[in-house]
């Protein structure tokens, strides 16, 4: 056994484990939390009340018991476009704190941590990497797309359609019909945003059984993968095999990878050196932008193209496809191992089915990766665009600023036509500490792509995306404009300049300019308390993770 118990509290642990019907020849079986995030507000996390018992016996039966343990799980797209929102990315870290408690406080041997949306997974995953105890994760799975007379749909078209609605392109009761057909079963949002970008950094790493990062939820498929998932957690309790006794710097690097091969979410530039950092490894935005330039997008599903989802992606061998591809011309390293097994195992097992959907490396959707950080006297630090989501006409751009304290403000503006085509908007006071919490600037960019300007409007700013957004969105500008970045000095009119391939995100305004307009700057603070108060005193920057643990 992992733990070391003393007579007395291992009888005193029992005696309560006894009132709730365990016997006591159970009770001296290795206890093996079910960290389970399942809640009826969040339909990515909604099916996991399916396989509960599947997974229970499938360890009993190896000789453990599985007991389950409740933690939060929230759903990003529940409090979209609500003061909610900042809380969603401080979610992150608590939900870390809850598994580092629940797995210390009850002194378990092993854990299945479920989750599957954007904060829950990553979160479980630096709470594991802190317990060090070994560790399978099992995700929630894609939900099925929708459809609407013909055209595919998704969550994020609900926030178009609103934009079109208001700007008079489209009527009340047609704007009503994408809402109830956008989310047609329960599992992760079909497209390429951080669930299941996040979904993939399990798996990558070698927590998740391979598949199951691109199968659909709720199927035949899926319960397979769940008992699988019980099984091994009871191999891994025997074997005493903890995650820092198979992680390496590759696994990471190998997640850095698979995410520019498939144009994953920028929110990854937030989790995954989050994540490595638990573990003593370290991933910056240096080192994405370097694998950017190595690693080409060979699969694209939206938003990165107008209609594959994850169906689609599913159907041409999902994950496994794109590593086999990577692996073949040694874009990924296929030695890094995890729970399942080594990478290289996992390319051998995968097909690409559809050579449409997953191209070989030589024949890529994009030369270069899907994310790009820029640099420059905006975002000294860094700033952040998912390359893969942006027209090649909208690579170099520069226009006028037009500049807004909050999102709210800038939809506004956007809906009332106050924004013309060729500004760069600027949305500042949305970081980790100005907001304090770092909420979406997606509604924003919805209006945009809703009102079909996405070519023709830049949005820079210091809050962040959801993995859904497309058009041209920089975010992450660090330093942030409450901690004194230069965005919190540009103004209306200021010429800003934006050049992709050239990672350059500049203002047309000289250091003098710069250094006059700081002696009189004043930050906006907006108000906050309680958990959001405590997140802004101790978080880090958006370019070190926005995250309380970072040592």
């Amino acid at each position: 056994m992992i733990r070391k118990w003393n007579e007395e509290s291992l009888d005193h642990r029992n005696a309560l484990l006894y009132a709730m019907g365990i016997s006591e020849e159970d009770a001296k079986r290795p206890v093996i939390g079910l960290i389970n995030s399942w809640n009826e507000m969040n339909p990515g996390h909604f099916p996991f009340r399916d396989v509960i018992d599947e997974m229970k016996k499938e360890i009993y039966e190896a000789g453990a018991l599985a007991l389950e343990l409740p933690i939060s799980g929230i759903c990003d797209g529940i409090c979209s476009n609500t003061p909610g929102d900042r809380y969603t990315l401080p979610a992150r870290d608590l939900v870390s704190s809850e598994v580092e408690t629940v797995a210390e406080l009850n002194m378990l041997e092993g854990m299945v941590i479920l989750s599957t949306c954007d904060k829950v997974v990553p979160g479980m995953l630096m709470g594991a990497l802190r317990v060090n105890i070994p560790t399978v994760m099992f995700t929630g799975g894609y939900m099925a797309p929708g459809e609407l007379d013909g055209r595919m749909l998704t969550l994020t078209h609900t926030k178009q359609a609103y934009a079109a609605h208001i700007g008079g392109d489209m009527t009340r009761e047609e704007y009503k019909a994408v809402v109830r057909n956008a989310c047609p079963t329960p599992g992760a949002c079909p497209f390429m945003g951080t669930a299941n970008t996040m979904c993939a950094t399990a798996e990558v790493l070698g927590f998740s059984p391979p598949g199951n990062a691109s199968v659909r939820s709720q199927t035949p498929q899926w319960h397979e993968l769940a008992r699988k998932a019980g099984r091994k957690i009871v191999e891994a309790v025997n074997a005493k095999l903890r995650p820092l006794d198979f992680l390496t710097q590759a696994n990471f690097d190998n997640v850095v990878r698979y995410m520019m091969a498939t144009g994953g979410s920028t929110n990854s530039l937030l989790h995954i050196p989050a994540i490595a950092r638990q573990g003593g490894f370290d991933i910056t935005p240096e080192i994405f932008d370097r694998i950017s330039r190595e690693v080409p997008v060979i699969s694209t599903i939206y938003p990165n193209h107008p209609t594959y989802t994850m169906a689609d992606f599913s159907a041409a061998g999902g994950l496994g496809a794109v590593v086999k591809e990577l692996a073949k011309t040694g874009k990924i390293d296929a030695t890094a191992r995890g729970m399942f097994g080594t990478i290289g195992e996992i390319a051998k097992e995968a097909q690409n089915r559809n050579p449409e959907v997953i191209h070989p490396v030589n024949a890529p959707v994009q030369e270069q990766g899907g994310l790009a950080v820029l640099h420059g006297n905006i975002g000294s630090d860094s700033a952040i665009v998912k390359f893969s989501a942006v027209e090649k006409e909208a690579w170099v751009f520069s226009g006028p600023a037009r500049v807004f304290d909050s999102q709210d403000e800038a939809w506004q503006a956007m809906l009332k036509d106050e924004i013309q085509a060729g500004d760069v908007v600027v949305i500042r006071y949305e970081g980790p500490k100005g907001s304090p919490g770092m909420p979406h600037m997606e509604t924003f960019m919805a209006a945009v792509l809703g009102k079909g300007m996405g070519t023709k409007i830049a949005l820079v700013s210091d809050g962040r995306f959801s993995g859904a957004t497309g058009g041209l969105a920089i975010g992450h500008v660090s330093p942030e404009a409450y901690e004194g970045g230069n965005i919190s000095l540009i103004r209306d009119g200021d010429l800003i300049h934006i050049d992709i391939e050239a990672r350059s995100l500049t203002v047309e305004v000289d250091e003098q300019e710069l250094s006059r307009r700081r002696s009189a700057w004043q930050p906006v603070n907006k108000p906050a308390t309680g958990w959001l108060e405590l997140y802004r005193r101790n978080t880090t920057s958006a370019h070190r993770g926005a995250t309380v643990y970072w040592d």
